[in-house]
Formats: structure tokens, sequence, C-alpha cells
């Protein structure tokens, strides 16, 4: 790689941080773009930028002079992926991004996965109680919700209105333990389970939760990779 430009580092997973600060170790300048504030106590060790809904040429204007990408944003910010890579292609970068081993549904006979939210509608039953990891972003996916209640996970306070009856507001600040997620769990009456498929230790606790309380879980596929692109595992 060459080491005469700065590296260009796409944020928003618990990794992007851990990236960053090796980098800084080695002496490298990295800049780095996020489409929303870091969340929980562990801060970005460099400055960054957040540009929400950000767009190819921005990133082709943080990536002049740069001599790589690398995309570590969130999982399911798929968004953030195309647009890097289509910015990457455009310029001649090197470009690799960072994906976790997803969970397999194999590992417990309650597990069940789907594409996508609105595909996973017709797997929840009238009298059941789910509690959502799924983003707020994902609320009008479940406009064909059939359940008793949608307990949806909130990690920023706001006062925004939510769109349909059925929904709550669960507010919390990570990390969270899984005696944490149990007792809370067992608070809300939970009996199904909405997770976006991350893989990975950091959003671990609340299948672990699960899994000691015999729930179901519904995991939702990420949104796929562009073709072609290099891969970091982690």
């Amino acid at each position: 790689m060459d080491q005469s430009g700065h590296i260009l580092l796409l944020a928003g997973s618990a990794e992007a941080r851990r990236i960053a600060a090796a980098l800084q170790v080695q002496g490298r300048e990295v800049r780095v773009l996020m489409s929303e504030p870091p969340r929980g106590a562990n801060p970005m060790p460099v400055s960054f930028e957040v540009c929400p809904s950000v767009t190819e040429g921005q990133i082709l204007h943080a990536a002049k002079g740069a001599c790589a990408i690398i995309d570590a944003s969130h999982g399911f910010d798929g968004h953030m992926t195309r647009v890097g890579h289509a910015a990457a292609t455009s310029c001649g970068l090197p470009f690799v991004t960072l994906s976790r081993p997803k969970w397999e549904v194999e590992e417990d006979a309650l597990w069940q996965r789907a594409p996508d939210v609105v595909r996973a509608m017709p797997l929840i039953g009238p009298q059941d109680r789910v509690f959502s990891a799924t983003g707020w972003a994902s609320l009008p996916d479940y406009k064909g919700f059939q359940g008793a209640c949608l307990m949806l996970r909130q990690t920023s306070g706001h006062q925004r209105p939510v769109p349909f009856d059925f929904v709550e507001l669960v507010f919390g600040t990570a990390p969270f333990s899984v005696a944490d997620e149990i007792a809370l769990f067992k608070e809300r009456r939970v009996d199904v389970l909405v997770v976006r498929n991350l893989g990975g230790m950091p959003s671990r606790p609340k299948l672990e939760a699960a899994k000691a309380l015999r729930l179901r879980v519904i995991l939702i596929d990420p949104p796929a990779l562009p073709a072609g692109e290099g891969c970091l595992l982690c």
C-alpha cells in the first residue's frame, strides 16, 4: 500500500475505533467519515466528520490525497458501503470492507432468519410481544405488524413520534450485559426478539439473553456487499 497519503476510514462499527487507534500507532494519518455520531462510552480516538446520507462526491472529496479507503461502517449501513466502493472505483483507490462472520440459525432451534424486516412479519403471531433492535429507520417496514406489541430499542434519547400505535420505544444506553438484557426481557414480557444479523460480540448479549429465556429470535439478513470489493473478516 502507498504510504504517502492518508487513509480514509468509513466508520460506524465497534471495530472502526480499533482500526483508527491501530493506524495512529503506526503513525498513519487517518480521516474518518461517519453517517451518524458514535454511540456508547468508547469514543472514536481520532477526529471525525458526520455526513448523514453521505454521497459519492463527499467521499471523493475526503479521499483526495488518500492511499486507500477502509470501510468499517455499521454492518447495516449498506449505503455507506455502496457509495464508498463507487468512489474508490472512480478514483482508482484500494478499497477493503470489514465483514464479521454472521450468526447462524443452526445455533438454536428457536432461531429463524428473514431477508428483511418486511418478510419477517409473517413469522410473528397475533399474541407475540416483540422486542426489536433493528433501528428507527426500520419502522416503516413494520407496517404489516400483526403482533400484540412492538418494543423498539433506542440508544439515543429523543421525542420523535412513532408512526404506529403498536410501537413502544425502549430507551437505554449501550453497552448492555447479558444480565441487563435478561432483566429487561423479563420485565417487558418479551416473546420474540428481532435483531439485525451483525455477527460479532458487541451485539451478542441480547442473543444470549434470548437463549437463556428460550425466546424466539428472528435474524435479519445484512445488505449484500458490492460485487468485487475486498473483504476483511473480523
